[in-house]
C-alpha cells in the first residue's frame, strides 16, 4: 500500500493551495483519511480528518480556511487550503486507515511566505 501526496509548494500569505493524496496497492476502501503536518522543531499535529461517511474534523487553527474532502471510489483525499498564513508552513502528510493499520504518505512541503 502506498500513499502519494502532491500539491505542495511555495505561496504568499493569503494565497491558496490544494493538496491531494491517492492510495494505491489495495482493493479496500479506506476508512478515515486525514492530513497532518509537522513544522520544523515541532511535533506532528492533525490538520483535518474525514471519515468514510464524510464527517469532517479540523484543528482549530485551520477551521474556516481549510476544507478536507475525499473521493471514496478512488481512495483519494484532498485538502483545499485558503487564506494561508506563514504559520501554516510545514511538511504535510496524508494518512489512510485501512482497518488493520494506518498508512502514511511521505509528505509534501508547504511554504507560506510573509
Amino acid at each position: 500500500v502506498q500513499l502519494q501526496a502532491s500539491g505542495g509548494g511555495l505561496v504568499q500569505a493569503g494565497g491558496c493551495l490544494t493538496l491531494s493524496c491517492a492510495v494505491s496497492g489495495t482493493i479496500f476502501r479506506a476508512d478515515a483519511m486525514g492530513w497532518y503536518r509537522q513544522a520544523p522543531g515541532k511535533q506532528r499535529e492533525v490538520v483535518a480528518v474525514i471519515s468514510s461517511t464524510g464527517v469532517r474534523n479540523y484543528a482549530d487553527s485551520v477551521k474556516g480556511r481549510f476544507t478536507i474532502s475525499r473521493d471514496g471510489a478512488k481512495n483519494t483525499v484532498f485538502l483545499q487550503m485558503n487564506s494561508l498564513k506563514p504559520e501554516d508552513t510545514a511538511v504535510y502528510y496524508c494518512s489512510a486507515d485501512l482497518g488493520r493499520r494506518i498508512y502514511w504518505g511521505k509528505g509534501t512541503q508547504v511554504t507560506v511566505s510573509s
